[in-house]
């Protein structure tokens, strides 16, 4: 009985072998994203335990920072781990838009109502 593994389908199989020069691009890629995912995270994390509410600097420019790394952090994943990257550019933008758009939803939405919740606490009688 033949194994499935190492049955060739249309050019690709599980078994299949790669030149050297694609596997040093593959480690080198693995290790990029590495670096760069455990970076982005130890920043937010040197910032979450360096920064307090009356340092320096507003707790609002620093909401928006952990904002914007996680929003980097996620689409970066989305575009290495599901392999979104390797798509054309208006499957891309297909896919993205959305994101988008419902990221800076669910943010209009926090804005508004915490706004909305500090006026209630404001104008108490």
């Amino acid at each position: 009985m033949e194994r499935d593994d190492l049955i060739v389908n249309d050019g690709y199989a599980m078994a299949a072998h790669h030149s050297e020069e694609a596997g040093v691009a593959i480690r080198k890629k693995i290790w990029f994203v590495t670096v760069l995912l455990t970076l982005i995270t130890a920043v937010e994390v040197a910032m979450g335990v360096y920064f307090k509410r009356s340092e320096a600097f507003t707790w609002t420019a620093i909401k928006w920072t952990f904002i914007v790394l996680t929003l980097v952090k996620a689409a970066y994943i989305v575009l290495v781990f599901m392999h979104l990257g390797d798509e054309r550019s208006n499957m891309k933008k297909a896919i993205m838009a959305p994101y988008i758009l419902f990221i800076g939803y669910l943010i209009f939405i926090a804005i508004t109502e915490g706004f909305g919740h500090l006026e209630s606490f404001t104008t108490f009688h």
